[in-house]
């Protein structure tokens, strides 16, 4: 039990029990999806609201951090809020100290040394949350980060609950040079694959980051229009 309470503490065969119960929480979290296009990248969540009463736009998965770059969550969103918060914050003070956008790849790096700064202290739990974190500045970029603070780049991925079912489609089905419909609809794919039902136009939310168009927002209608192309290929995987 001391190696449970005591984050500071490796188990004897060098385990972090508090990172890997991080991991859980976020294996737990809602699905996020990203993937790399021929003119940017994108990200996509099944926000899966039950009730009619909840306000679609208060539930929020995917950040804007800065023109460039966007953040999807799971796990753990009142983490993941904090680290948000904190990269917005590292974002804009680049701008003003260089007078450029500050890189993918740097943000994720400073995000990350975060996180594993919480691995290290005793009187701190380690962040709940993984993020994927695409943006653009030559070309796009896409990053996966982990509650220990490592980091991974992808062309496609995935964190969240079925994280390694959509992982496999992606291998399958991904290739270098796809359209932005295209990426969508690989997207849509992957989240059908491990919905509980058929997806809902109302219960996507996707953003893209282009090379030529900053942070946008994929509208439902289009969304919707993908969906009736794709059709059977939408249909969830039936558990076994």
């Amino acid at each position: 039990m001391a190696y449970d309470r005591a984050i500071t503490v490796f188990s004897p065969d060098g385990r972090l029990f508090q990172v890997e119960y991080a991991r859980e929480a976020v294996k737990r979290g809602t699905t996020a999806v990203g993937i790399t296009y021929k003119d940017g990248v994108l990200l996509g969540v099944d926000k899966n609201i039950a009730s009619p009463l909840i306000v679609f736009n208060s539930i929020e998965k995917i950040f804007q951090i800065d023109d460039h770059i966007c953040v999807a969550t799971s796990g753990l969103v009142a983490d993941a809020r904090r680290l948000v918060e904190d990269a917005r914050v590292r974002a804009q003070r680049h701008r003003l100290v260089y007078t450029q956008p500050i890189s993918v790849s740097q943000i994720t790096r400073e995000i990350c040394d975060i996180e594993q700064a919480y691995t290290q202290y005793g009187s701190a739990r380690p962040f709940g949350a993984a993020l994927l974190i695409a943006g653009v500045n030559k070309k796009p970029r896409l990053f996966e980060t982990d509650p220990s603070g490592a980091f991974t780049e992808f062309t496609a991925g995935a964190i969240g609950t079925g994280k390694r079912e959509v992982e496999k489609i992606f291998e399958e089905k991904y290739k270098p040079g796809l359209t932005r419909s295209e990426a969508i609809e690989l997207a849509l794919i992957g989240l059908s694959n491990v919905s509980e039902g058929p997806l809902k136009k109302e219960n996507i939310d996707m953003v893209t980051v282009e090379l030529e168009e900053p942070f946008k927002r994929v509208p439902t209608s289009e969304i919707e229009k993908i969906m009736q192309k794709a059709g059977d290929k939408l249909l969830p995987k039936k558990k076994t």
